[in-house]
């Protein structure tokens, strides 16, 4: 790809950014509106969870597919064919029928959004070869997560109030068609030098896993653990890894190199991308839930409150981009660690809930850690990866994140469902309710701080010399053996 000007490159930013703001407002706008959705539609609990739950699920699957084919076929057009799909299922989203076709659509949107992030990752890490300034991009692009986190809760509240819940999907429309339309003008294409081969049976092997680890964990709480269907689930997803494990080292051209996690650095990138995002879902899906259950706040009102931690999100995410590309991974992760394991510390140890001034303050210090925690996931993850397998590369980190929000809200939402089903007769708001509900938060907050505390300990641990010596040898190796994979694809050809 051409070496861009500054100004192009600052565009190209700009344009990916939108494909993130528009995906993520997507989740924060969609759980506003679940209420109002559940009283037309005519909607159970759990056919609303299946709203989100489908969309994650698919999402999941498809996003190191989406970005091995970028890498091979390239990366623009696999990022507009992403926009157009997005576009389009929430066109579709907004006139569903019913519950039913709605979960349909919702994999439509998935299946265009898995395109997405990781493709505009990898544009990202192509257009910025500077490793400095490519770090302060990352911290560009982590900010807009807080944006959206922001705005969400709040254009959510404001266009299910006044106009209803089907306008929550009109919002992607003009977005999606202004950067379909900046992306054919100014974003140049760009593709891997050497075409990786399509992997099928990677791609089914890796849907197994994660589509029976996700079901799992969806129908546990209801279910139990002896069902024969957990059983099914556990053993479709246990059998698919060892699958997996096996045969892609076999093959010259996996979907997903394996030799990746011999760098500690992106093995523990990986980690700590799990570990805090499950306590970011955890945290948004808990605290969302005790206002507006407990405290008995719209839902508008509810994103208000919410406002502090997103802010801080956004306003430490660019600082944290500027770190890394400065002094390393190490000082952002600490920072992250620290703050989120002080966070989780203030509501399981201090009661944060019980009072609004700690309260607040809990939310900000958690936005301030989770805020420094996304540029050093992804610079880690791409950087010490062969420019060539940029695509897969972010795609395993978004991959990460994405299993980790569906772990925190799974897990913590099985936490808090005992104990508050105690106190379902007592009226929302009530005195014994908001007592049931702190007793029963405690167990999610220590699970949380767990996971601040997983950041900080794998930052510290795979961040050093020996650490940086990994990826080194990962990535020399990777490209050693890259002739042998042309010579292997040409015998194959031959053959």
């Amino acid at each position: 790809m051409p070496e861009l000007s500054h100004r192009r490159r600052m565009l190209v930013l700009a344009i990916c950014c939108m494909s993130l703001l528009i995906v993520s407002l997507d989740n924060t706008v969609l759980n506003v509106a679940l209420p109002s959705m559940q009283r037309e539609l005519h909607a159970s609990v759990s056919g609303l969870q299946w709203t989100i739950d489908a969309y994650t699920l698919v999402l999941a699957s498809l996003l190191m597919l989406a970005g091995s084919t970028a890498d091979r076929v390239g990366r623009r057009r696999v990022f507009t064919t992403g926009l157009v799909v997005f576009t389009l299922g929430s066109v579709l989203c907004s006139v569903a029928p019913n519950l039913e076709m709605l979960v349909v659509f919702r994999m439509v949107q998935a299946v265009g959004g898995s395109m997405l992030n990781p493709v505009a990752m990898s544009i990202i890490t192509n257009t910025f070869t500077d490793p400095r300034e490519r770090a302060r991009a990352i911290g560009v692009w982590g900010g807009v997560v807080g944006l959206s986190m922001a705005a969400g809760p709040l254009i959510g509240g404001l266009l299910v109030d006044s106009v209803g819940w089907r306008s929550i999907f009109w919002i992607n429309l003009p977005i999606g068609l202004a950067a379909l339309w900046l992306t054919w003008k100014f974003v140049p294409e760009s593709r891997a030098a050497k075409a990786r081969r399509p992997d099928p049976v990677g791609q089914l092997l890796v849907i197994g896993v994660l589509a029976g680890v996700t079901s799992t964990i969806i129908e546990v709480p209801s279910l139990g653990w002896t069902s024969p269907l957990i059983l099914a689930l556990i053993a479709l997803a246990v059998g698919c890894l060892l699958a997996l494990l096996r045969y892609e080292p076999r093959r010259p051209e996996p979907l997903i190199d394996l030799r990746f996690f011999r760098s500690a650095p992106f093995s523990g990138a990986t980690v700590i991308a799990v570990c805090a995002f499950a306590a970011l879902g955890g945290f948004l899906f808990v605290n969302t839930l005790y206002l507006q259950e407990a405290r008995d706040l719209s839902a508008l009102h509810a994103g208000l409150y919410l406002l502090p931690m997103a802010a801080m999100t956004g306003i430490c995410a660019p600082l944290s981009g500027r770190v890394v590309g400065s002094r390393g991974p190490r000082p952002s992760l600490i920072v992250a660690g620290i703050g989120m394991t002080a966070s989780g510390l203030l509501f399981a140890v201090f009661d944060a809930e019980a009072h609004t001034a700690l309260l607040f303050t809990g939310y900000v210090v958690f936005g301030f850690g989770f805020g420094w925690v996304n540029a050093p996931i992804t610079n880690t993850a791409v950087s010490g990866m062969p420019r060539s397998q940029a695509g897969v590369a972010a795609a395993v980190a978004s991959t990460s994140r994405q299993i980790g929000s569906t772990l925190g809200v799974a897990v913590l939402g099985a936490v808090l469902a005992g104990g508050v089903a105690a106190s379902s007769g007592s009226g929302r708001a009530s005195a014994s309710y908001v007592h049931a509900f702190t007793d029963a938060a405690r167990p999610a907050w220590w699970v949380l701080t767990a996971c601040g505390f997983a950041v900080l300990v794998l930052g510290i641990l795979t961040s050093g010399t020996w650490a940086r010596g990994s990826a080194q040898r990962a990535a020399a190796r990777l490209e050693q053996d890259q002739p042998l994979v042309a010579a292997a694809r040409g015998s194959s050809r031959a053959a």
